[in-house]
């Protein structure tokens, strides 16, 4: 992540987190900076993953003649001039163990950018918010750890917890 984009995103936190009842009305100029949407997509293209209903991939955005920089480029500029509309998601079926089916929905690249360009600038101002004992879809946290935390209070003797979504069996 860039520097400067790091800074940013520790100076939202600490705003956040200085003052809770701080309301961030200007945020889309930090959405649409070009390092952002670029940063946005190295971190999709690190991830990877199908094409949406457009049918273009990574490859195919790199091989273009403006490669990855006229992409970012041209997403900068659909959302600087608030052009941007999100394309349908394609929608697959995952097989689960027990016969049935999944839908899951595929964005555009294109979107996968956006969204995490979003993501990028609205993740610390509420990471500020949660609780430490808080691990559910946060980054650097996984139901691994979630479990080990667990397992540590209870060898403490500390036996009050509350269980959300906890699935014991169907």
């Amino acid at each position: 992540m860039p520097e400067t984009l790091s800074s940013l995103r520790q100076k939202l936190y600490q705003k956040a987190k200085d003052e809770p009842k701080f309301r961030f009305y200007v945020l889309y100029d930090r959405i649409f900076r070009k390092d952002v949407i670029a940063c946005a997509y190295a971190i999709c293209r690190a991830n990877g993953g199908a094409a949406g209903v457009d049918g273009m991939t990574f490859e195919d955005i790199e091989s273009s003649p403006d490669g990855s920089d006229g992409f970012v480029d041209a997403i900068y500029e659909s959302l600087k001039t608030k052009t941007y509309k999100p394309a349908a998601v394609r929608r697959v079926y995952i097989p689960k163990p027990d016969g049935r089916q999944r839908p899951l929905g595929i964005p555009t690249i294109w979107d996968r950018v956006v969204q995490m360009a979003a993501l990028l600038i609205l993740e610390p101002i509420f990471e500020a918010d949660f609780l430490d004992c808080s691990y559910g879809f946060r980054p650097g946290r996984s139901a691994h750890d979630a479990l080990k935390e667990v397992h540590k209070n209870l060898k403490q003797g500390r036996k009050e917890w509350v269980l959300n979504n906890l699935r014991i069996s169907k």
